[in-house]
């Protein structure tokens, strides 16, 4: 099988990764730090990916992209989560709220959202997760009761990222009671700054804006504000999922992180114990590993037939790496001399990936239910 993208990918690649080395501070390790300018420096970034028309690449001209091929668009986003994600919030925007709204979404929805994400303009957040309703999400209990030509929006999110800074929050409530819970589920698009919307955020040592509880108390929300049908959100959701856990392209930042140690430790490198290189070499191939499972996804998503088994594999693929590459990267840092200014930016980035490896295998859904999903694809194709 030939996995070359070609010389036009190859070249984005060699384009991204300058604006990068120019345009991104050579300390950045992601938005969402102690330092307001750390943010700052995403949303400008962002906003200059998006007037060169490297933000949505993918995304059809008429709604500010340039038409152009998935995998374009995945070399994007493996460099930007490859260097830290120097589009801060924006990948949620990019990845599969827009690429959803595009889908499902009225023309009145499409002019009002697509445009502004494509500029990089604004900050989405998701309105998923419950204090009960986590993993097993169709168990949710926030409840949109009819009150005349609307709803009223009642009950409580958590765990959710940049709900302190979004615009918008991709909602998934309970419409009706039935008996079977997936169903009588709705999607509202409701803007932050909507009466009865309380944020509080969670204190975490990921850092500010990752997690916050979010509370809806009678938020007004109409028919314009449902994103496709009432009542059908849960097919929605399944796709939405798919389209989220390829989107996040954690393989990359392992590779780039494994690939930085013998780089960073210098003659250090030959003096690690032989089994811990080993180690090292082996998270290579399991990084490989995932970006191939990504790329069957991808190429799935570009035909149209997506299975929630074969994005569950990857997800339990990449977290998996994700966890077990932090574990050989700090054991690596641990035992060396990071004093020098290299070492020294190479240990403070394996430190933050460590951080956020912690929960990888329970955000966006826990690696027991992706194994859930995968065991009942297969299954089911028997």
């Amino acid at each position: 099988m030939d996995f070359d993208m070609g010389d036009g990918v190859a070249g984005l690649r060699t384009r991204l990764r300058e604006l990068i080395r120019t345009e991104v501070p050579e300390d950045y390790l992601g938005a969402f730090t102690d330092d307001p300018a750390d943010l700052e420096a995403a949303q400008r970034f962002c906003r200059l990916l998006a007037e060169q028309g490297l933000l949505c690449m993918a995304w059809p001209e008429e709604w500010g992209g340039r038409g152009a091929s998935p995998w374009e668009q995945t070399a994007v986003r493996e460099e930007m989560w490859a260097h830290h994600e120097p589009r801060g919030a924006q990948y949620m925007g990019v990845n599969w709220v827009g690429p959803t709204i595009m889908r499902h979404g009225t023309p009145e929805q499409q002019r009002q959202h697509l445009p502004a994400i494509a500029r990089g303009e604004v900050i989405w957040c998701q309105g998923f997760s419950e204090p009960n309703a986590g993993s097993d999400l169709a168990s949710l209990q926030t409840a949109a009761r009819r009150d005349g030509d609307g709803w009223r929006v009642s009950g409580q999110k958590i765990w959710t990222s940049y709900a302190t800074m979004a615009q918008w929050c991709f909602l998934l409530c309970r419409t009706s009671s039935e008996a079977k819970k997936q169903r009588g589920l709705s999607i509202f698009l409701v803007p932050m700054t909507a009466p009865g919307i309380e944020v509080r955020p969670i204190r975490a040592m990921m850092g500010p804006h990752h997690l916050n509880e979010v509370f809806l108390d009678d938020v007004w929300v109409t028919e314009a504000d449902a994103l496709g049908p009432i009542g059908e959100g849960w097919t929605v959701v399944q796709e939405v999922l798919s389209f989220e856990r390829v989107g996040i392209a954690r393989y990359a930042r392992c590779e780039r992180l494994l690939q930085w140690a013998p780089v960073a430790l210098g003659d250090q490198w030959e003096a690690l114990p032989e089994e811990l290189r080993g180690s090292w070499a082996r998270m290579l191939v399991r990084a490989r590993r995932a970006r191939l499972l990504a790329y069957r996804v991808v190429d799935m998503q570009n035909r149209g037939r997506v299975h929630p088994g074969d994005a569950a594999a990857y997800r339990i693929a990449v977290t998996r790496l994700d966890q077990e590459s932090a574990e050989v990267l700090m054991e690596i840092v641990g035992g060396a001399d990071t004093s020098g200014e290299d070492a020294s930016r190479f240990r403070r980035a394996v430190e933050d990936h460590w951080r956020y490896s912690v929960s990888a295998t329970v955000a966006s859904g826990s690696i027991e239910m992706q194994r859930i999903l995968m065991s009942r694809s297969l299954l089911a194709a028997r």
